[in-house]
């Protein structure tokens, strides 16, 4: 154990519900979130939603979310930009990993997006990551293949997610910048 684990305080999921504003809990450690995103971040994210959305269309299992508290354990908890679920939420947060995950970035939260989160996300065996950063207008595709998350596309036209329960999301990743 590192010094630093060693002295600093180390927070639970009961803590969490106990405080304004929003927050994250990874691996007991809380992280204030940014301020809110900045226009280009918060368009993207709409942009992306929507398109999600309508490519799920017929698909019954799979629905899009806006940013809903995952609980991975009782000492991590997060709030990806976007998700994509393909099975029943029963309490008033996710247990279970999510098909999809969407990160935009911001200045404040590349380093976490781009280390611990993609990290843990990987650790839950999420299917897809997608990093998005509205200030390169550049989109990540990230598949969790053999144990790992392979960069599969890097800024593609279009993209087929194969997503549980027969759902395919073809996506048009093109226009989500203005």
């Amino acid at each position: 154990m590192s010094i630093a684990a060693k002295y600093r305080p180390y927070y639970t999921y009961e803590d969490y519900c106990q405080w304004e504003g929003n927050w994250e809990l990874i691996e007991g450690m809380p992280y204030a979130m940014a301020p809110a995103p900045v226009p280009a971040h918060q368009r993207a994210g709409l942009l992306l939603a929507r398109r999600f959305d309508e490519a799920l269309e017929k698909c019954k299992k799979c629905k899009v979310f806006l940013p809903l508290d995952w609980k991975i354990d009782d000492h991590t908890i997060v709030q990806p930009d976007l998700l994509i679920i393909c099975d029943k939420i029963d309490k008033k947060f996710l247990d279970f990993p999510p098909a999809l995950i969407v990160e935009i970035l911001s200045p404040a939260t590349a380093s976490k997006d781009r280390g611990e989160k993609m990290e843990l996300y990987q650790s839950q065996k999420v299917k897809y990551y997608l990093i998005v950063d509205p200030q390169f207008k550049k989109v990540e595709i990230y598949e969790y293949i053999n144990g790992r998350y392979e960069p599969v596309s890097v800024n593609p036209t279009t993209y087929r997610f194969n997503l549980p329960g027969d759902c395919e999301a073809e996506v048009n990743l093109v226009d989500i910048w203005e």
